[in-house]
């Protein structure tokens, strides 16, 4: 059965959603070797503006300079309402606050310019089963005009780790640094004003106190701010080149808050490589790769 919600210009209230996330979920078989079915369920936001005072906000929290373009990951926070309306269906049987961000790709198909609308459409990929657990994409598309400009994979991980699998861990390789590096400090505030802009308020995020009450000792940094700071800190570099792009990353250590990290990449012919170290740059907060597209 598919349930397709649709809104036009106004993304669905996220309180109701987030008490919705609190409700407890059977979750999925731990006995079965099979990934779990995930219902044919999705979500539109239809003619949803651009521009506007959150924007100004995500630009300042995330470091954007103020250009006719949004920035890449923009569309990811307007699509955010759509993201929590899949994942608190009550069909979806994976808990809200049990999953993990593993991995995420955006592609820009061209730039977007501030003020702009956009037409937008979450969905749910086909659920894989893998020794650390079961994962599952949320796919996002964004149109304009009735042509696709962005779109964006989301590998969520709902954790069901095979014991059988640690036998063959393979230790940590050694961290190969790239030629060009900068510094960040990242203020204790950094997860509440991200919050603020993008609606986000996952508790791991906001407070020591309520990141405790999930198993950190402090609070910690948003995957998602995380890669748009790297990406509006690459922005400024004289290798950077406007235009269509994808930009890659995987999501490995978090970073508590406060914090400070460094920013290393290196330019190729076809793009950056880049990663975000801790501080004594001997484990990756996040990698990925830039490439430019044709």
């Amino acid at each position: 059965m598919t349930d397709n919600a649709k809104y036009l210009h106004q993304p669905p209230g996220l309180l109701p959603m987030y008490a919705r996330a609190l409700l407890p979920k059977r979750g999925p078989s731990k006995t079965t070797g099979e990934a779990t079915a995930l219902p044919d369920i999705s979500a539109q936001l239809i003619g949803v503006p651009t521009a506007g005072a959150a924007l100004n906000r995500y630009r300042t929290v995330c470091g954007f300079a103020r250009h006719r373009a949004i920035p890449a990951t923009w569309p990811h926070v307007l699509a955010f309402p759509l993201h929590l309306k899949l994942l608190t269906n009550s069909r979806v049987p994976f808990p809200l606050l049990g999953l993990v961000h593993l991995r995420n790709r955006i592609t820009q198909h061209r730039p977007i310019r501030e003020g702009e609308n956009l037409d937008l459409e979450v969905s749910l990929g086909e659920p894989e089963k893998t020794p650390k657990g079961q994962e599952f994409a949320l796919i996002t598309r964004a149109h304009s005009a009735g042509r696709l400009v962005w779109e964006e994979n989301s590998t969520m991980l709902f954790r069901q780790p095979d014991k059988s699998s640690d036998k063959n861990r393979q230790q940590r390789p050694r961290i190969e640094t790239f030629p060009n590096s900068c510094e960040l400090q990242v203020p204790e505030s950094t997860g509440r004003q991200y919050a603020a802009a993008s609606g986000d308020r996952n508790p791991i995020h906001l407070y020591p106190l309520t990141a405790r009450l999930f198993g950190f000792p402090r609070a910690i940094a948003h995957g998602m701010w995380s890669k748009a700071r790297v990406l509006s800190l690459l922005e400024q570099q004289r290798d950077w080149q406007d235009g269509a792009f994808s930009i890659r990353c995987g999501f490995k250590k978090p970073l508590f808050l406060p914090g400070s990290a460094m920013l290393n990449w290196q330019a190729t012919e076809s793009g950056l490589d880049y990663q975000l170290l801790n501080d004594k740059v001997d484990a990756p907060h996040l990698s990925g790769r830039i490439q430019w597209q044709d």
